[in-house]
């Protein structure tokens, strides 16, 4: 089949086209449009237009059309699972708990379309302001460019997506090139409840080719970006006075205190650490146990990852599949093989097969190899031990990332000392760093970006607050 552009309301034919295979046995899925620059100029146009009818829709109609997108989802629950399995290669019953948190964001984003609140200000509490009354309202900044990975291709989509219709802006979404399918699929949804013909937009293609322009289009209102770090900066540098909202991944780590029960956490660690192939933005990557517990800790760890098992994405009981590219699996490897050559040791993995990497422990890894201070975005894991809690806190901060950390204690001392002292954008406690429901502020310093998604402040965060004051006479 082929794919086409999802331009104002309809699809619309490109020049060229790209096979789309899956990650795991290379059958072509479809034939997807690739945008030139005018297809996506013709998308910003069409957003352009529906831009006013999007801003004077009132906010129960918006409420409403999320809320037609929910029930149209939960309709079709299985296929949208089956689509994001086959696209990206997750494992069938991750890909089913996705969309479950698609259905959750969308939920979330109609109930913010009704809650777009101001306040009164008491203008007399400054001499001069005697004789006023003054409030705030929020209204939509315009043209919301979105540009998405392809770890989470419908629920991502949606964390940008629904907070820009709530607020009454309209989008042009650039999905990730390897997960597409699930983008249109929700394009078709928003169209059955009813939103207006331009008001959301999918261009699929190269990224330099869709993100340059979208970046240099005056018309364009705000970027919201989740992807790399390298592409980040460069949106970040080329917006102008756009808005712009980052997510650039971490290499995120767990603190494991001398007091923590082994048996109770270390299956929820290991979760965190080998969900979707390690391929998420809050993936557990470095754990720091207490040098007391080290050694147990890392013997149940790797019996835990050991009960994964590797297989086809649409089969039941598969944990592991392919990786997103071959290119991923040998960037892995090959940081792998540098941390074993520098002194590390490898207790479990490290081989693949094909296109999957087998679940991967790692222990002593220096904190200058790759498979510590960069993004693994991979079924890799390390484990360190550490003497006493303050070197704990140093070695998680020593990093250029800093979405969210966990930390496992039953000293509470110690967990309000880690909440104030870790620099990051999110402290769980005696949980995962892989934690997060979707209403929740998501975000991180550093590295990991800049903004706040969750759906309440991404609304924040696409609204402009507008003041009115009336002078009494």
């Amino acid at each position: 089949m082929k794919q086409h552009l999802w331009i104002n309301g309809k699809y619309i034919e490109a020049k060229n086209y790209k096979a789309l295979k899956c990650p795991f046995n290379q059958e072509v899925i479809a034939e997807v449009a690739s945008a030139s620059s005018s297809d996506v100029k013709s998308a910003i146009d069409a957003a352009d237009c529906a831009r006013k009818i999007m801003a004077e829709m009132p906010a129960h109609k918006r409420a409403e059309i999320l809320e037609k997108v929910v029930a149209l989802m939960k309709e079709d629950k299985e296929e949208c699972a089956r689509i994001i399995a086959q696209e990206a290669s997750k494992p069938l019953k991750a890909a089913r708990g996705e969309v479950d948190r698609t259905i959750m964001t969308y939920t979330f984003a109609s109930q913010e379309a009704r809650k777009l609140y101001g306040e009164t200000i008491p203008m007399d509490a400054a001499p001069g302001g005697e004789g006023r009354v003054a409030y705030t309202v929020r209204e939509p900044l315009g043209i919301i460019g979105a540009i998405t990975p392809f770890n989470f291709p419908m629920n991502l989509v949606a964390h940008k997506v629904g907070p820009a219709i709530a607020a009454g802006n309209t989008v042009v979404l650039k999905p990730a090139s390897q997960t597409p399918m699930s983008a249109y699929k929700i394009a078709e949804y928003f169209h059955r409840a009813g939103l207006p013909d331009g008001a959301l937009n999918v261009v699929t293609g190269n990224g330099g080719t869709v993100g340059d322009v979208l970046v240099a289009d005056d018309r364009i209102s705000m970027i919201t970006f989740t992807g790399s770090p390298a592409v980040g900066k460069q949106i970040r540098e080329n917006a102008g006075l756009k808005r712009v909202t980052l997510e650039l991944g971490s290499n995120s780590a767990v603190i494991v205190d001398e007091n923590a029960d082994i048996d109770k956490i270390v299956p929820r660690i290991a979760a965190g650490a080998f969900a979707f192939q390690g391929q998420v933005c809050i993936s557990v990557q470095r754990i720091y146990v207490h040098e007391s517990l080290y050694h147990p800790f890392a013997e149940r760890f790797v019996e835990e990852a050991k009960k994964l098992k590797m297989g086809n994405p649409l089969d039941e009981d598969t944990d592991i599949s392919a990786m997103i590219s071959q290119g991923d699996t040998d960037r892995a490897q090959s940081w792998i093989k540098s941390a074993v050559n520098s002194g590390a040791e490898l207790v479990l993995g490290g081989n693949a097969e094909n296109n999957t990497l087998h679940p991967t422990v790692l222990l002593n890894v220096d904190k200058t190899e790759k498979i510590s201070c960069e993004e693994a975005f991979a079924p890799v894991v390390h484990i360190n031990s550490f003497k006493n809690f303050d070197e704990a806190l140093a070695l998680v901060n020593d990093s250029n990332y800093g979405l969210q950390a966990g930390v496992f204690t039953k000293d509470v001392n110690k967990a309000f000392k880690a909440t104030k002292e870790l620099h990051v954008g999110g402290v769980m406690i005696n949980d995962f760093p892989t934690f997060r429901v979707d209403h929740m502020p998501y975000g991180g310093v550093k590295m990991s970006g800049m903004g706040r998604e969750g759906i309440k402040y991404a609304v924040e965060e696409m609204t402009e607050m507008k003041l009115v004051s009336f002078k009494l006479d």
